[in-house]
This record gives structure tokens, sequence and C-alpha cells, in this order.
């Protein structure tokens, strides 16, 4: 499929299915590969046969929505923001945790992919924050739509690719070589379990005292939507607990509940909602 026709086709679609073309735009190759696949399998002549298809059996929208899953990640990515939450955010939360009792700090990784953000947020805990609170320890959570990347992430294992933006000195204290693979030590592994959601479901979670949800909903997803995930994720962390989005994301207008944690512009504070 030629790229004009893919561009055409999406902003078609991608409505449809309660997403944004602009989110698109910079990762369409690889659903348009993706789109190619379906109608080659399919039998169909292009593009315009493929809609005439969508439009004709409900059940396949359900099919482009899987194409349309973007699953690009990595190990510390965007490292600015996680530097700032092991320097500054995870030694507030810790405190708090600390006061109320309990010896866990609960963390949600949405759209977790094969769980490179999960098991950061777990390095960064091992490595920078955890040292001064040895009386507390971290559970992420990761959770993922596609069953496949999920049972990726409980293995731990990645390429260099993956974990090469790591420091070397975390590279070489949390992982073992096995061939050209590297897989995160079972001590740390632990700390991290894996689940099925789609973040569209807002299925009841406990309280969590910081969530990340990057480079998922407030890219792809159109403002309506956005507005429903954002008040999910209120509901979904304690009061101050805090939400990290993506480096060059931003929150749709509208919503109270949160306010910037400091100067970095991803990271935010959950606060009472003005008009609930």
């Amino acid at each position: 499929m030629k790229d004009d026709a893919c561009i055409c086709f999406l902003q078609w679609a991608l409505p449809h299915l309660r997403m944004r073309w602009p989110g698109f735009r910079k990762v369409r190759g690889q659903v348009c590969k993706r789109v190619q696949r379906r109608i080659d399998e399919l039998g169909l002549p292009g593009a315009d046969g493929y809609r005439d298809y969508l439009q004709a059996s409900s059940d396949e929208w359900g099919v482009l929505d899987r194409a349309c899953r973007v699953t690009i990640s990595r190990f510390n990515r965007d490292r600015v923001v996680l530097d700032k939450v092991g320097s500054e955010v995870l030694p507030v939360l810790a405190d708090a945790v600390l006061n109320t009792g309990k010896n866990a700090l609960r963390a949600w990784s949405a759209g977790c992919a094969m769980g490179e953000e999960a098991y950061t947020l777990v390095l960064i805990w091992d490595q920078v924050g955890g040292r001064d609170y040895p009386r507390l320890d971290i559970h992420v959570t990761g959770s993922d739509i596609d069953e496949l990347l999920l049972r990726r992430a409980a293995r731990a294992c990645y390429a260099y690719s993956s974990v090469k933006a790591l420091p070397e000195t975390w590279l070489k204290s949390a992982f073992g070589r096995h061939g050209d693979e590297y897989c995160l030590e079972p001590r740390l592994r632990k700390k991290a379990e894996f689940i099925r959601q789609d973040i569209r479901d807002r299925s009841t979670m406990d309280p969590f005292h910081i969530v990340f949800c990057r480079n998922l909903a407030f890219t792809y997803f159109e403002n309506a939507l956005q507005l429903e995930i954002l008040d999910y994720l209120h509901g979904c962390l304690v009061h101050g607990g805090a939400l990290v989005i993506g480096h060059h994301e931003s929150l749709p207008a509208g919503f109270t509940g949160f306010e910037p944690w400091s100067t970095q512009k991803a990271i935010f504070r959950r606060v009472a909602r003005a008009n609930p």
C-alpha cells in the first residue's frame, strides 16, 4: 500500500476506533504494514476494498484495532523524566507510604509492552531510591492488552538494543548475559507482575502511588476518550500520587484533578477535583 493511500485510510478509520491521526503520523509505517497484510489475507484489492469490508463486517473493527497497537519501547526511555522520578518523586512518595505504616510502594505501568518501563522503575528503586528506605519495597504492576508481549515481559530477557540506554553499572549488576540476551536477575524480576488489561475498559484497580501512562492514551486516543482515561487514572491513584506521561504528551484540557509536580511537564500530582 502506498503511503498516501494508507494515510487516507487511517484518517478515515481511526475516528471509528476513538483514535486520532496525529498520534500515528510518525509510526504509521508499522501500522500500514499490518493493514496491508490483513488486506492480503482477505484477498481484497486495496484500501478502498478494506474500507468496504469494514463497513460490512462489524467484527473486523476489532482486527483493525489490534493492527493499530504501537509497541515501541525500551529501558530508560525519556531519561530526563525518569531521573526526576528517581530523585524527586519517589522519595516524596516513599515518605508518604511509610507514614501510613505500609511497607510497599505500589506502581502501575499501563501499556507496558514487554515490561521495559515496569522493570526500569524497579531498577530506579533498586539503584537510587530504595537505598534510603531499607524498610520499604516496590511492587510494579504492568498491564497490556497483548498476551504475547506479557509473556515476554514475565520472561524479562532482552536484546542489547532494548537495554543499551541503561547505565553500564546497572546493566552489569542487574542483568545476566545469556547468549545474545540480557536477562533481569530474579530478585528484581519478582518485584513486577504482569496482567492483561485494555485501559479503555477501565477495570477496577487498587490505588497506586505512581502510575505511568506514557505514549498511549495521550498520544493515540481522541480527546473525549483521553478525558475518560484521565478520570479513570485519577481514581486509580492515592491522593498526592504521581502520574507520569510521555515527554512529548500533554493532558487534555478541562480536567482539574492533577497539578504539575514541578517544572517537569510530564509529571503530575493527583489532587482533589474542583468539579468532579
